[in-house]
């Protein structure tokens, strides 16, 4: 099954890789609303949302405190967010992978800021099938590749 919107800012596949079942939703959201955004999709897909979701892509928002290097308060979108991806058990991946480590995966020169704006959600059931989540540095755009390596 693979199902997309009209703006394409996300299209989610449903599939099974070596006889496990997975769905991916992978994401762009507008620079401006994200985390409402985020919120309504989850919401609109909650149907398709199952113990088997990763979510990724560019969220353009950050989740937490931490996901900026100016440690500048969580707003009330922010919070809803967290609190709808609380309620349906979702996780940010490699926030459980790497409790401690703070990485970057945006640069914003004109604020001279570093973001974690990318990433990897899933389903708590999810995290014990995760082997490492990685953000692989680029040098070339402003945005940094995130990788997630499941547990053979």
């Amino acid at each position: 099954m693979i199902k997309k919107d009209k703006e394409r800012h996300y299209i989610i596949v449903k599939g099974s890789i070596q006889q496990e079942d997975l769905t991916i939703l992978n994401m762009y959201a507008p620079n401006t609303g994200a985390p409402r955004f985020i919120k309504q999709v989850v919401r609109d897909l909650q149907r398709d949302i199952d113990s088997h979701i990763v979510i990724m892509g560019d969220c353009n928002t950050r989740l937490t405190v931490l996901d900026r290097s100016s440690r500048q308060k969580i707003n009330k979108d922010i919070q809803d967010l967290n609190s709808t991806l609380d309620q349906m058990d979702l996780i940010d991946l490699y926030k459980a992978l790497h409790q401690k480590p703070t990485e970057y995966t945006f640069f914003s020169l004109p604020h001279a800021t570093y973001s974690k704006t990318d990433h990897i959600i899933g389903h708590k059931t999810i995290l014990s099938k995760c082997e490492r989540t990685t953000i692989i540095p680029n040098t070339l755009l402003d945005h940094i590749q995130l990788t997630n390596r499941s547990q053979d």
